[in-house]
């Protein structure tokens, strides 16, 4: 796919969130002359677009020292907001790459309904894509769906599943996992976890208690772990982020179902609060959906621009 048709897939992938915030500035800026109300006014946006108080407050600062009292169109306003949410989310632009530990282990954590299976099965058709052995380990044992879902995925990208029957120990399978894909030599063990809510004490200690046995196999693993948001719930992922960090130690996040939201600025929010790396965003079914994160390219596309 080209670069031109990859932006045009994730501009109409984002096309809620932007049209919210277009819409939103362009009501706003009713006057034309940009003064200190209608500066208040784009900060309040902003900021109900999920956008987070840091970048509206630059935003309309940057406005304030260069339009104050004077003409503005929503195309000017929609640039200076390009420009800094590019700003905000170019230091946690990081493509998912595989150290050099064989098997490269990665967790993948999440609440419920985040898309956790689906992410890892389109990660795996990435890897299997760029030649690479994965073995994937269906840790969701609670689920009987979740298993048969990872294992479709097995067979689309060729990648050898490990299940256990329903209501087995998600810990002891993630062990065997690791050791089968040792024994292959596998270049990734991607492990699938139970969908949990972050505020259930149980549910989390059963997560370390995963990572705990991996470190007894590997004081390394797990060598990532990552997690999957959900765009649609909005501010609530900034309570998931820190739980799940605290936790278990996340070292990236993929952020799904950006074409079903207008929440999606909440990237923002959480690339400013968290410093954490993003490293895929999903802005659709199709396989070829989970694209590698590009912060200007994501800016210019919540910005509506071309």
């Amino acid at each position: 796919m080209s670069e031109s048709s990859l932006f045009a897939r994730l501009k109409s992938g984002l096309s809620r969130s932007s049209k919210g915030l277009s819409e939103g500035i362009s009501g706003i800026l009713s006057k034309r002359k940009l003064d200190q109300a209608t500066l208040d006014g784009l900060e309040e946006l902003l900021i109900a677009a999920d956008l987070g108080t840091q970048l509206a407050s630059q935003v309309t600062e940057r406005l304030r020292q260069t339009r104050l009292d004077k003409d503005a169109s929503g195309e000017d306003v929609r640039a200076v907001l390009a420009e800094e949410v590019a700003r905000a989310l170019d230091a946690v632009e990081q493509p998912f790459v595989l150290g050099p530990a064989r098997p490269f282990v990665v967790l993948v954590v999440g609440v419920n309904g985040g898309g956790k299976t689906t992410t890892i099965g389109k990660l795996a058709k990435r890897l299997k894509g760029e030649g690479k052995s994965v073995v994937l380990a269906a840790c969701d044992t609670f689920r009987a769906a979740a298993v048969e879902q990872l294992k479709i995925w097995g067979e689309r990208t060729g990648s050898q599943v490990v299940a256990r029957a329903a209501g087995a120990d998600p810990a002891g399978l993630a062990f065997d996992a690791l050791a089968l894909a040792k024994k292959q030599n596998a270049d990734a063990l991607l492990i699938d976890t139970a969908g949990r809510l972050h505020n259930k004490a149980t549910l989390m200690e059963e997560l370390q208690k995963i990572l705990r046995v991996l470190k007894k196999a590997d004081p390394a693993a797990p060598h990532a772990v990552l997690l999957v948001l959900d765009a649609t719930v909005g501010q609530n992922a900034l309570a998931q982020v820190e739980i799940f960090r605290d936790m278990v130690g996340v070292t990236g996040l993929a952020m799904t179902k950006l074409d079903g939201t207008a929440k999606g600025g909440v990237l923002v929010a959480l690339a400013e609060k968290f410093q954490l790396p993003v490293h895929f965003i999903g802005i659709g079914e199709k396989e070829d959906d989970l694209r590698p994160f590009v912060a200007k390219d994501f800016a210019r596309s919540l910005a509506g621009l071309d």
